[in-house]
């Protein structure tokens, strides 16, 4: 019997939008693929849609994930988006899948992890406490301080000009509502969101910022969402700092945690000497596709 592509139950949309999705069946009704299609609401973006599919290693071949794709590209077309991005691991069959069908690489990325066993604390604590004249470091856990709210909104911009390569991304359009709405969604799936900030000791506002998801028991990896210093405040070491002050938390703060993971695109050749020098290891290459619909 041909397998059976079923429409799920929409679920209600987020402050970053709607993820319709649909599973691949086989004549018995056990699954053997699925397909989430990420649609994009807030200002900047609402011309991008983001896929993730996948079909079981046993039942490739059989035209399962071009049914799939065919279901999530009109669905994107359907609502008037403009791209379709999806990433696959260098050289997986996703990788060739998408090639095939018509994406076309747009971003090259290096997956690293930063095993917290083997960090020499010393040394972070020296990176840490090496003077920046004009600037301080904050830290958080969860949702943003009242009193930092504003400017810590307004620092969101220094990701707008990360190395995109050739990616129809767009730009994150971020107040204090949409701030406090993404640490919520990590406490609501029982994560620990820890921020490390540089404030401007002038004025007090955030110019940079570093954040790093934990999962809620402490345990497994933590991952690094972002990490950023505004344009105008670069070239002073703050993004090192940062994220040296965020590694070092980490290992004390979560002694069962095992490690830092983050990814970078290959164009970022500042991020990359960054990690480089905290000691992340790369773990493979992935590739970001886009679809011009």
């Amino acid at each position: 019997m041909p397998h059976r592509i079923t429409a799920l139950t929409d679920l209600a949309p987020t402050a970053s939008g709607s993820r319709p999705a649909w599973l691949a069946s086989d004549g018995e009704g056990a699954p053997t693929g699925s397909a989430f299609l990420r649609m994009f609401s807030g200002r900047g973006q609402r011309h991008l849609a983001e896929l993730e599919l996948a079909v079981h290693r046993c039942e490739r071949r059989q035209g399962i994930g071009t049914r799939l794709l065919a279901a999530a590209v009109a669905a994107a077309r359907d609502d008037g988006r403009r791209s379709l991005l999806a990433q696959a691991e260098d050289g997986s069959p996703g990788d060739l899948f998408l090639a095939a069908r018509g994406f076309r690489r747009v971003l090259a990325l290096t997956y690293a992890r930063l095993p917290l066993a083997d960090v020499d604390l010393r040394r972070m604590d020296d990176l840490v406490r090496r003077p920046h004249e004009g600037y301080r470091l904050v830290r958080w856990e969860g949702t943003v301080p009242p009193e930092l709210a504003l400017s810590f909104a307004a620092s969101r911009r220094a990701m707008d000009d990360m190395p995109m390569e050739d990616t129809d991304y767009g730009t994150v359009v971020w107040d204090v509502d949409r701030v406090r709405a993404a640490a919520d969604a990590v406490a609501a799936r029982g994560d620990l969101l820890h921020t490390v900030a540089v404030v401007r000791t002038a004025d007090g506002s955030v110019v940079g910022f570093s954040e790093l998801v934990v999962p809620g028991d402490g345990r497994g990896d933590g991952t690094h969402y972002g990490t950023g210093v505004l344009p105008e405040h670069r070239g002073h070491g703050l993004g090192l700092w940062m994220k040296a002050e965020s590694v070092r938390r980490a290992r004390e703060r979560h002694p069962e945690l095992g490690g830092l993971l983050t990814d970078t695109a290959d164009s970022n050749t500042h991020m990359r000497a960054i990690n480089d020098t905290l000691g992340y290891l790369p773990t493979h290459k992935a590739v970001e596709y886009q679809l011009d619909l």
